[in-house]
Order: structure tokens, then C-alpha cells, then sequence
């Protein structure tokens, strides 16, 4: 096996799981809205991706390096202490930057699927997954939260 590859993996889980801790607390914030219905449903979406890629990661051998993925957690709640422009409440900054973030983070696991199926040969030794159905699972994501952030943007950047 590439000596790349497990670093590779463990690197994009961390990140998985950070996306999935900034979606989760994200729909918190904003629950009983419209948002909040999208975020429930990304959320549930990229906590499913994680799933599937500690999956595809148990099967090609490659061990979970728990510390990134603690790493990740306590990042994501440490990023909750940056300044939003209200000093003890959720603000329209924090919104719009947790959906800037998770926009990035659903184009990055788009690439990610990307890489792992043309880069990484994982088609080939790994048919029964569905890295085309992946990928448009994280567009399907990315469109739904796009009217939501772009919204929130203009909220907070227009002048």
C-alpha cells in the first residue's frame, strides 16, 4: 500500500468529522427554521459520509488515528470562541461563516470522493462502492445550503 494513503485518509476523516460537529451545531442554532430543516439534513448526510469513510478505511486496512479526529472535535469547539459581533449570542457572522465553512467542506469531500476513486484506484478495489452516487450526494448538499449562505452573506458583507 501507498505509505501516503493512511495519512491521506486519517487527514480527510478529521476534517470529516469536523464538518460534521459545525453542521450538527449549526442545525442547533438554527433549529425550527428552513435552515435549520437543511442543516438537520446535511448534517445527517455527512455524519452518513464519515460512516462510509471509516468504512471504506477499515477495509482497505487502514487504522483510524483517533487523535486527529478528537483533534478535530475540540477545534471545532474552540472555533466557537472567535468573535461574532454579539458577545453571548449566536449572530448573523456565525451563521454565514459556519455556512461559508461547511460549503467548503462539502466541496472538499466532493473532491475528496474524486481522488479516492480516480487518483487512489479505489474504483477498481473497491467496486461495490459507489463513488459517483457520493459525489452527487455532496452536490446535492452543497445546492441545498448555497440559497441559505448566500443569503446569510449578503446579510452580513453587503454594505
Amino acid at each position: 500500500m501507498n505509505r501516503y494513503l493512511p495519512i491521506y485518509l486519517n487527514d480527510q476523516l478529521a476534517l470529516g468529522v469536523l464538518w460534521r460537529e459545525t453542521a450538527r451545531r449549526s442545525q442547533r442554532e438554527n433549529r425550527a427554521t428552513e435552515l435549520g430543516a437543511a442543516l438537520a439534513r446535511v448534517a445527517g448526510g455527512i455524519a452518513e459520509d464519515v460512516e462510509t469513510f471509516r468504512s471504506i478505511m477499515r477495509r482497505l486496512g487502514i487504522r483510524e488515528n483517533r487523535a486527529k479526529s478528537t483533534l478535530a472535535i475540540v477545534g471545532e469547539r474552540v472555533g466557537r470562541l472567535k468573535p461574532n459581533g454579539s458577545l453571548r449570542s449566536y449572530s448573523p457572522l456565525s451563521r454565514f461563516a459556519e455556512l461559508d465553512f461547511l460549503a467548503m467542506g462539502i466541496d472538499g469531500k466532493r473532491l475528496l470522493w474524486s481522488n479516492l476513486r480516480d487518483l487512489a484506484d479505489l474504483r477498481a478495489r473497491l467496486p461495490d462502492v459507489d463513488f459517483d452516487r457520493l459525489i452527487e450526494r455532496a452536490e446535492e448538499q452543497r445546492a441545498e445550503l448555497e440559497p441559505f449562505r448566500a443569503a446569510a452573506g449578503h446579510e452580513v458583507l453587503a454594505a
